[in-house]
């Protein structure tokens, strides 16, 4: 039952081949971490890109809300400029039409 253990490969051969294959992996560790080291670059750029037209998008809406406000402070001055137009309008009609309704009688003798 306890019959020996031959092994046939050479035990230097086979520590090189799991030193080899440790190189390998810890090749493709260097590389995979060389690739998130750009990506955290890359991330910090947008990130800043983001920040910057935070900022951008900030003024515009500043911009927007004096210009609605402005806006409106028009269409209140339209509304309060018409009716004293037409009223000064009326005044003057009204005016001429007394003038032309008394004039007869200032013209009598």
């Amino acid at each position: 039952m306890n019959e020996p253990v031959t092994v046939r490969y050479d035990l230097a051969e086979v520590l090189k081949g799991i030193e080899g294959k440790i190189d390998k992996l810890s090749d493709k560790i260097d590389k995979q971490s060389e690739k998130i080291g750009t990506i955290e670059v890359k991330l910090t750029a947008v990130e800043t890109e983001l920040k910057g037209m935070d900022k951008r998008l900030e003024r515009v809406e500043n911009t927007q809300d004096t210009l609605v406000k402005e806006v409106s402070d028009l269409k209140g001055f339209r509304s309060l400029i018409l009716p004293l137009v037409v009223g000064g309008i009326s005044a003057v009609i009204g005016g001429i039409v007394t003038a032309l309704l008394r004039l007869p009688s200032l013209l009598k003798p």
